[in-house]
């Protein structure tokens, strides 16, 4: 398990391989590199038990193209 704090990513394209990811600093916007840009994920108030322990959700906003 990590130290460093993670959340859970819900939403967001179906080919995402990792929906647990390491949070720095906790509460800012997340971008997740995918599919030749970005995906954008939002804190959320709420938290859902994970195998990682429980966790802040940080739902999807937005694909954001690196061409843009």
């Amino acid at each position: 398990m990590s130290t460093s704090p993670m959340a859970l990513l819900e939403g967001g394209p179906d080919g995402l391989e990792t929906r647990i990811v390491p949070i720095t600093p906790p509460g800012v916007e997340l971008r997740v590199a995918f599919g030749g840009g970005y995906e954008r994920f939002r804190v959320t108030s709420r938290w859902r038990d994970t195998p990682e322990g429980n966790l802040p959700v940080y739902e999807w906003v937005a694909h954001v193209d690196a061409k843009k």
